[in-house]
Formats: C-alpha cells, structure tokens, sequence
C-alpha cells in the first residue's frame, strides 16, 4: 500500500511440483482497477503459461496471455507468446517469438513480435550482488527505454535491498526484512519520477 491509498496484492499457491497459481490485483483507494488469474506449469524440459487479466463477462472485455518455452538444448529454450485482448470496438491477437539463454551466472531473454522488442540481462555478480538490465521497444508507442537493476542480499541481517533507475529518470528503491521466527516479510519501497515531480511510497507484508 503506497501514500495515496492505492494497494497491490497478490497470492501465490503451489498447487503440486509442478503447477503454480497466482492471483495478484491492485486498487487506486476505493475502486479495483486490475486484477488477473495465471497458472505456470513446468515440465521436464518445457513451460507453459495462461494469464487471464480484467475478464468482464458482462461487457466479454479482457485479456488473455499464453507462453510456451521449449529447451532445445541445456543452455538455449526457444517459443512463443500470444497475446489475445478484446473490448467495447476493439479486438485483436499479437504474436511474439520469444528465447532464452541461461549460463551458470547470466541469464539472457529476448522477444520479437508485431508489438516490438524486448530483452533483458541478468547476471549473479556474487552470492550477495544481482544486477540486471532491461531494454524495451515499442512499435505502437513508437518508444524506447531502458532500466538498470540490481539486488543486494544481505543474509546475516535478515535484509534485501532492490534498486532501479530506468532512461525516464523513474529511480525505485525497495527493503525487505524478514521477521524471524514469524513466516513474515516486512516490505518498503518508494519511486521518484524526475520529469513528472512525482513521489510514491508505500509498505508491503508477505506471508509465507
């Protein structure tokens, strides 16, 4: 929950070793503004996921996302997303080609399709530090930018530090602090937006 009231939760459940569920929504203070169901599963040398975002019945809007990724070798998974959305006057389908190169300490991803381009860089600097870089194109915004993470895990102290700061001067902080003994995370976060003079923050719980 940040300073203006707003919430975003969300529920995770392993429903066997191999499928996983998530519900995750997000308030603007009294009023639902997004909610979505996806379930992930992981086969022996597969993934495949659907991702159900905003389903009005009443109105037949929403949005429905699938992914499939299939390894070709230990190091490289190759597949594809598509991306069905439907609203009042509005309906249409965007396929992506997607891959994925994971070495012991990087991981590399990039995604191709009508939408754009977007790829991302992970790497395990050492068991403490992980940094990470993000670069997205936009074919119908006609837009770019970029994003630099890193996460810094301090295990002695209980503590997790996140950061980011992306090409719009959007710059996020996070800090989360395990409560020992309790099954409970304390979250705090903030983000600051350069251009627009903008400041949020907010506080998060996670159990389990």
């Amino acid at each position: 929950m940040d300073n203006s009231g707003s919430l975003n939760a969300q529920i995770i459940h392993q429903l066997t070793n191999k499928i996983r569920s998530k519900v995750a929504f997000q308030t603007q203070q009294a009023k639902f503004v997004n909610w979505q169901v996806d379930s992930e599963y992981r086969g022996t040398d597969f993934t495949a996921a659907v991702t159900l975002g905003n389903p009005d019945v009443l109105v037949g809007s929403g949005i429905l996302v699938a992914h499939y990724l299939q390894s070709i070798t230990p190091c490289l998974a190759l597949g594809g997303e598509l991306v069905y959305h439907r609203r009042a006057g509005e309906e249409g389908t965007v396929v992506s080609l997607a891959g994925k190169y994971t070495a012991p300490n990087w991981v590399a991803t990039l995604t191709v399709g009508q939408a754009g381009a977007h790829a991302t860089y992970y790497h395990k600097a050492s068991d403490q530090l992980q940094v990470g870089v993000e670069f997205e194109a936009s074919s119908r915004m006609q837009d770019t930018s970029a994003t630099f993470g890193y996460q810094l895990d301090l295990p002695k102290a209980n503590l997790l530090f996140k950061g980011s700061i992306d090409s719009n001067w959007i710059v996020g902080a996070a800090l989360e602090k395990k409560l020992i003994p309790l099954p409970l995370t304390l979250a705090m976060g903030a983000f600051l937006n350069h251009r627009k003079n903008k400041f949020q923050c907010g506080f998060g719980l996670t159990i389990g």
